[in-house]
């Protein structure tokens, strides 16, 4: 039997990058998934978001991995979008014990310079969180199977990692140092009901958010950030793959972290204990 067999996940992020191999590594394990993603632009995202095409190629990798899918275009810095994805997959499946606070943006270089950049990021990456937890975790309580939440972090939710001041890197800060409070207030707060919260702290991952023609073109441009080893993982490797990430996500999932909560578990190469 696989370690999720009859759970369900609501994954927020799920078009592409680490919520794409969330989705698949949890149905893989036997999970249901509920899938929910912008597929829009944000103006202060330099590289391209995820599409409805993206969002369907999840699904069908999904289901080719023997799982089960429900997908919704939505909005997590809206509550009323999170809230539609949330009962379009209880419509179908019934209820909800796995869930991925995945989305996430990185306004970070020029185009995010302006002070929407600061909104879009926060609204996000944290109020975004909020949502998630505030639509979910009530069905969790009510069912009274436990469950578990998995919050995505960064290594720059653990330490600062300062490309440059602009709005956007601010807030993409602010925000990964913000949800680790939220995981925290929510882990000691549902605890009784046998609900694991956690965060994770990945570093580099790579994806379309940092492998990106835009990105590269930044650092081309200002050498200087890299000059000095700030990201550098001590590990031999530039970029972690999103399926290390998921790993550690499906583990917390499971019930061999039955007694696992309230954590920040880094997947960051060695990052923070440089």
């Amino acid at each position: 039997m696989t370690r999720l067999e009859g759970k369900v996940a609501f994954i927020t992020g799920a078009a592409r990058g680490q919520g794409r191999s969330h989705a698949v590594r949890l149905a893989e394990e036997g999970a249901a998934i509920i899938a929910m993603d912008i597929c829009a632009q944000i103006p202060s995202v330099f590289y391209p978001m995820p599409t409805e095409a993206d969002l369907g190629e999840t699904a069908e990798l999904v289901e080719k991995a023997g799982g089960r899918i429900v997908t919704s275009v939505g909005d997590v810095r809206d509550r009323a979008d999170v809230q539609r994805a949330y009962e379009a997959g209880i419509a179908e499946f019934g209820y909800v014990d796995i869930v991925a606070a995945n989305a996430g943006i990185m306004p970070v270089i020029e185009q995010g310079s302006e002070p929407q950049a600061w909104h879009d990021a926060v609204d996000t990456m944290l109020t975004g969180v909020w949502h998630t937890l505030e639509v979910t975790v009530p069905g969790m309580i009510e069912r009274g199977a436990g469950g578990s939440i998995a919050i995505t972090s960064s290594a720059a939710g653990l330490r600062s990692i300062g490309l440059n001041t602009f709005p956007g890197q601010a807030g993409y800060s602010a925000s990964k140092h913000g949800v680790v409070g939220l995981m925290r207030l929510y882990s000691k707060q549902l605890a009784k009901h046998l609900i694991r919260v956690n965060t994770i702290h990945p570093t580099g991952v790579n994806t379309p958010m940092v492998a990106n023609a835009e990105y590269g073109a930044f650092i081309d441009a200002h050498p200087e950030v890299a000059a000095d080893d700030a990201y550098k993982n001590p590990m031999p490797v530039e970029l972690i793959e999103a399926v290390d990430v998921s790993n550690a996500l499906v583990f917390l999932a499971s019930d061999e972290a039955r007694y696992i909560t309230g954590v920040t578990l880094p997947v960051d190469a060695g990052y923070n204990n440089r």
